[in-house]
């Protein structure tokens, strides 16, 4: 699959994304590179990363470990529709150029790449290309899913960017923002929260961009808003998709121009302020639906993050079960074997926040005793029903 479009300024520039270290080795060998400059990355968050510090002209990429290659390709597509992007072969390493580009001489200085010869080794599985893994702030879980998680917020962390975080509910969204703020340059200034779906209509813009003494009944003294009081750090607008339309727009033209008006005044303030969003709805669909502002969520989207569901992180159900058993009874306190297969076996709905309800109250129903059996969980299916 490959994108074709006007020669970006930095037209010499290819970028080489794959897993596989002796793969990228082989290619960039191969590679002219007294013509062009050329820069590797790890996988499909390292090159979003790189793309977005130097956008390149060519983006060669096998199978990402890391990235669904739809979504990383509608996403290069979108944000650097100057970045042309060729699949190569991961067993070849040769590189699939599509029949309307064979004649661009760009992709013709390509023809030694497509000589690579079949023993170059398949890209290298997740744990063997990063053996180490550290888990986000206040996040437990080793599954392949929570791996790949960490990976794309440590990669954003450190960058300016507007994140995206989606999800269902109870999968940790606002732990994901507060990580990312931890793990920022902005670490040392303020985080501020704003729930979009708790504030009514009428006081979520005073919430957000302040007021000045006078400007509806009950405003008795000037207020700073949370995007304000936030400047050098970092603003969570949690349930983005329950913010109502005439707030969208306005908070569009904050993302534009970086100045805050206060509710009462003319007057406009200077904020530099890092958004992170987090929404549990299926805000694609909203968008369509013209529910939500398209060119509000292209600017909250720059980098989206989704939050595995706690069903698809294969064995993290028992590390939680057993970090929030310890946080709620202690170090004393077990799970039996036959407790754990239990846990494992259910669906979770309500993903991690469900496994921590019901923990606390097996540790109730267990009534002091420290181990706690299968007959002290209670699982409550979506219907309502033991």
């Amino acid at each position: 699959m490959s994108t074709h479009c006007p020669t970006h300024s930095l037209s010499a520039g290819v970028l080489v994304a794959s897993a596989n270290a002796n793969l990228r080795r082989l290619v960039i060998g191969r590679l002219p590179a007294q013509e062009w400059s050329v820069v590797e990355a790890q996988g499909g968050a390292d090159a979003l990363g790189k793309l977005e510090d130097a956008p390149c002209k060519l983006l060669l990429v096998d199978l990402l470990p890391d990235l669904n290659m739809d979504e990383f390709i509608g996403i290069v597509e979108r944000r650097y529709p100057g970045t042309d992007v060729v699949l190569i072969d991961p067993s070849t390493g040769e590189p699939l150029i599509p029949p309307d580009l064979r004649d661009d001489a760009m992709y013709q200085a390509l023809a030694p790449v497509a000589a690579i010869s079949k023993a170059v080794a398949p890209p290298l599985p997740v744990d063997a290309a990063e053996p180490t893994f550290e888990a986000l702030p206040g996040m437990v879980g080793r599954s392949a899913s929570m791996r790949r998680l960490s990976r794309l917020v440590r990669l954003v962390a450190r960058k300016d960017s507007t994140v995206l975080i989606t999800g269902e509910t109870g999968t940790g969204k606002e732990l994901i923002a507060a990580a990312l703020h931890q793990l920022s340059p902005r670490r040392n200034a303020p985080m501020a929260t704003v729930n979009c779906a708790a504030i009514p209509e009428t006081l979520l813009e005073a919430e957000l961009f302040g007021y000045a003494r006078g400007a509806f009944t009950g405003a008795v003294q000037s207020r700073s808003g949370k995007i304000q009081s936030a400047h050098g750090g970092t603003l969570f607008l949690d349930e983005i998709g329950e913010m109502p339309a005439a707030i969208q727009a306005k908070l569009l033209r904050f993302l534009q121009n970086g100045e805050v008006q206060r509710l009462g005044t003319s007057e406009t303030v200077r904020a530099d302020v890092r958004i992170v969003a987090a929404t549990n709805a299926q805000i694609l669909k909203m968008v369509a639906r013209r529910e939500f502002r398209e060119d509000l969520y292209y600017r909250l989207a720059v980098f989206p993050v989704e939050v595995p569901a706690l069903r698809s992180r294969e064995g993290d159900v028992v590390l939680l079960a057993r970090h929030f058993l310890s946080v709620t009874s202690g170090a004393r306190a077990r799970l039996l074997p036959e407790t754990e297969r239990v846990l494992q076996a259910h669906h979770w709905p309500g993903n991690v926040r469900e496994l921590q309800h019901v923990i606390e109250r097996a540790t109730i129903l267990a009534d002091g005793d420290p181990v706690i059996s299968p007959e002290h969980i209670v699982l409550i299916s979506p219907a309502g029903q033991n």
